[in-house]
């Protein structure tokens, strides 16, 4: 039986709510938001298409003490209009920052002692907020961080050749934010090397990095807001978590090197976080990681 609660029932948390219920990963969800009438509705919305779906699971309304015995419990609060007003992901940190206290506390007064994934914006600040409200081992509290992103890569790079996404691997690392960087020296195409293919004159590497960076604000320019791309990623996530599955990928993890949570690659299992594998980068990549964290722990002070 898999129990997860969900907090935050905007775009984001409810597309991730509908995910789960379709993929059958739910048997119990708890869903939270400040907004009772919200929550009500996607009950019974949800309760709906039950009828019509080859899944279904029990779920419970707006009760932190359901959390007590839950597996997984993701974070989606935040303020979409921040961000898309100023095109920064840290203008949601003041909201985020309290929310996470009192987010966190209520956690932790539950006694949840699971796995917490970290969507809210911006996700690498609020991480280190949650986790000290909670007081969860670093390993069992982490986020999507540049998973997204580096999904953005795969298919800006993918698009660019006229290939599937899926034959680009590589990632984007640091914050999931403007400090975030593609890391080049580690992206292939088909198994041959994206710089390569730069070197021939076929890909402007500066081009496609800000189209990577700006694949949030494209679509919010459109609609006001994402939420596939970002709840597919932590859908993924909770299937590694329940499936043991030991997913090597980007995710927004503590690095003891740089004392905070930054979009890097890690091993993800049935106990979080398993390992982090440190990939060699370049001595430019390195300087603007090491730079990226910087940024995250300044703008957690301010």
């Amino acid at each position: 039986m898999h129990k997860i609660g969900i907090i935050g029932l905007g775009h984001v948390g409810t597309t991730v709510a509908h995910i789960l219920l379709m993929k059958g990963l739910a048997d119990e969800l708890v869903l939270i938001d400040q907004d009772e009438k919200k929550v009500a509705a996607e009950y019974n919305d949800f309760g709906d298409s039950f009828p019509r779906t080859n899944h279904s699971a029990v779920i419970k309304q707006n009760d932190y003490g359901e959390l007590a015995d839950a597996d997984i419990v993701i974070t989606a609060f935040g303020d979409i209009e921040a961000t898309n007003r100023t095109g920064d992901r840290f203008a949601e940190l003041p909201i985020n920052k309290k929310n996470a206290r009192e987010v966190g506390a209520k956690i932790k007064e539950s006694g949840f002692n699971g796995i917490l994934i970290n969507i809210s914006n911006p996700c690498d600040a609020v991480l280190g907020v949650l986790q000290e409200a909670t007081g969860l081992p670093y390993e069992r509290i982490f986020g999507t961080g540049t998973s997204l992103d580096t999904a953005r890569m795969q298919r800006a790079v993918g698009t660019t050749f006229n290939e599937a996404p899926q034959n680009v691997d590589g990632y984007v690392l640091g914050e999931h934010g403007n400090t975030q960087f593609t890391a080049w020296s580690t992206i292939h195409l088909d198994g041959i090397p994206v710089t390569k293919l730069a070197d021939e004159g076929k890909v402007d590497l500066d081009g496609l990095a800000t189209t990577i960076r700006n694949g949030a604000f494209t679509i919010m320019a459109g609609k006001g807001y994402t939420c596939f791309g970002v709840a597919t990623c932590a859908a993924l996530l909770v299937e590694a978590v329940f499936t043991n599955k030991h997913l090597f990928g980007p995710v927004s993890v503590y690095m003891e090197k740089y004392g905070c949570y930054v979009g890097y690659p890690a091993v993800v299992g049935a106990h979080g976080i398993e390992d982090i594998h440190e990939i060699k980068l370049t001595a430019e990549e390195e300087e603007l990681l090491a730079k990226s964290a910087e940024t995250i722990k300044d703008k957690m002070k301010d």
